[in-house]
């Protein structure tokens, strides 16, 4: 019945999800109480309440911060709970971002797989359950719009609507995930003032485009140099240093008195770092190298070339800290020169069973012999466990593993999802095993027979937790 039922609605399913995609929601500042993520967040929860509405569901719009889609009747609640945010796009995609082009069996855009592919997969899972299975639960599909950033759409949900009793998110990988790592994110700042008539000084920093869990692609700044030295001559030695250290940096000379460097790398998740290259590191490994040449020591990028930076020094803090969830990760996610102040934001995920102020000890043990840095925490979230033999990991775990003819065991991530921000609740797909992992990368994608086959098993999952 249900191979039937995927058939029937697969051009639908695939449609509505294009036409999702095309609507570029990604964060944006407003003065508007009823749109506080931007009008384009805005407009992907009206998109799928209006669909939600449409195939005969009910929605509810929470005061723009997010929005379900529920049916079915009883005293609990089994949620599931996803998001329509996307990461900014970046550049240098095959196919535009937010075209939705389909090739090679794959729909390509940002948001496919993160999160708006699983989430169309979920509400035709729920439609299926809707139309042909009896469950004593309802069921409610959870729709934040602020999961990139600092959650405020979910903890406003929580502050105002009923948690689910029971539930999953389906933004993570398959078979079914019952760890995710804590979070961190600390900034390091100095002020700037005092290094402004330094022979080689920092004009202009510009990165705020990226956000602080994606591994940046590109980085550049502006340096201004002091007549006392030809810049000739510093181009040379710069070149020499890029060289040494085998980076992909370039080099402008914007006049006699000013360079511009642009740093690349290569995009990834920053829960998986080892899969990009980070251009900002990159950028500060250099400029602190150039600095020293000329007798100028920025305490910021000395601390970082000696505690953070882990790609030549070998220094890494994840080394330390490992258990069964993994290393520990670092991303340098941020970098922003503004009014003369100086920050580097860094993003970690931290083993499960390493606490946060563990870490945050570390900092502050190197950080006693640079005074002049500030260390402020910017957000963190605690590590979800559940254990592998519990009811509801156990449950989804056999569900995909017979529709996948697999025996595969849970795993743990260095991803944060809204399951963690629920109790009794895990993340569940739709990323396949083995399959690389496109979330926040360039040319996002999700195969159709991904998209598919996870409707399938959310189905069967909702129709299973629902009795």
């Amino acid at each position: 019945m249900i191979d039937n039922y995927i058939k029937n609605h697969k051009d639908e399913m695939i449609q509505n999800l294009q036409e999702l995609i095309q609507i570029p929601s990604v964060y944006a500042k407003s003065k508007n109480p009823l749109m506080p993520f931007g009008e384009n967040a805005n407009k992907a929860l009206e998109y799928m309440l209006d669909l939600g509405h449409k195939l005969g569901f009910r929605t509810k719009n929470v005061d723009g911060y997010c929005g379900y889609i529920e049916f079915g009747e009883g005293e609990e609640m089994l949620g599931i709970i996803g998001h329509l945010d996307v990461v900014p796009s970046g550049d240098n995609w095959t196919y535009p971002p937010f075209l939705a082009t389909i090739f090679d069996n794959k729909i390509y855009g940002r948001g496919a797989i993160d999160d708006k592919g699983p989430v169309m997969a979920s509400l035709y899972a729920m439609k299926y359950v809707l139309d042909n299975c009896k469950v004593n639960k309802r069921v409610r599909l959870i729709l934040g719009l602020n999961e990139e950033n600092d959650w405020k759409c979910i903890h406003y949900y929580k502050a105002h609507e009923e948690s689910p009793a029971i539930g999953f998110s389906p933004d993570a990988d398959f078979p079914c995930i019952y760890a995710e790592k804590a979070i961190l994110t600390p900034y390091f700042s100095i002020d700037y003032s005092q290094y402004t008539n330094a022979p080689i000084s920092i004009e202009e920093i510009d990165c705020n485009h990226n956000a602080i869990n994606v591994v940046p692609k590109i980085c550049s700044t502006i340096l201004k140099i002091d007549s006392s030295i030809l810049i000739e001559d510093l181009i040379n030695i710069l070149k020499k240093i890029i060289d040494e250290y085998d980076f992909e940096i370039d080099i402008y000379k914007l006049n006699d008195e000013k360079i511009k460097l642009t740093s690349h790398g290569v995009g990834a998740h920053a829960a998986h770092p080892d899969l990009g290259v980070n251009a900002i590191s990159r950028l500060i490994v250099v400029l602190d190298t150039l600095f020293k040449k000329y007798d100028v020591s920025i305490p910021l990028f000395d601390f970082f070339t000696k505690y953070i930076h882990t790609e030549y020094d070998g220094k890494s803090l994840s080394m330390n800290y490992k258990d069964e969830s993994g290393n520990l990760t670092l991303n340098v996610g941020k970098i922003l020169f503004e009014n003369n102040i100086l920050k580097i934001g860094l993003n970690l995920r931290i083993p499960i069973h390493t606490s946060i102020k563990e870490i945050e000890s570390t900092f502050l043990t190197c950080l006693a012999h640079y005074p002049e840095i500030q260390y402020k925490k910017v957000d963190s979230k605690p590590a979800l466990y559940i254990p592998k033999d519990n009811y509801l990991v156990k449950t989804l775990c056999d569900i995909y593993n017979e529709e996948a003819n697999s025996y595969l065991e849970p795993i743990a991530i260095g991803g944060a999802t809204y399951a963690r921000a629920f109790e009794n609740c895990v993340s569940f797909g739709a990323n396949l095993p083995g399959q690389k992992d496109m979330c926040h990368q360039t040319d996002e994608f999700i195969s159709i027979d991904n998209l598919l086959f996870a409707c399938r098993v959310y189905a069967k999952a909702i129709c299973e937790l629902g009795k």
